[in-house]
């Protein structure tokens, strides 16, 4: 886990201990509103920064069930 020193205003250190869940420590909850507020702030979950490849149907993602039922045989 990475250390960091960081100055805060004296109002965002009390709104900080402000936002404290029971028990949990000042590095916790500054940590945690870090990461709400970053994914509020890009929109939330982003997509893998990934392409993928491989063979198969253009639209395995869609009907991956479909694909699976096909290939079980049923007496």
């Amino acid at each position: 886990m990475a250390r960091r020193t960081i100055s805060l205003p004296q109002s965002v250190e009390e709104l900080a201990r402000e936002s404290a869940r029971e028990g949990e420590s000042f590095s916790a909850t500054v940590a945690r509103l870090i990461e709400q507020g970053a994914r509020a702030e890009n929109g939330g979950p982003q997509a893998p920064r990934y392409i993928a490849a491989g063979d198969g149907p253009q639209d395995l993602g869609r009907a991956a069930e479909r694909y699976l039922r096909e290939l079980v045989h049923t007496p």
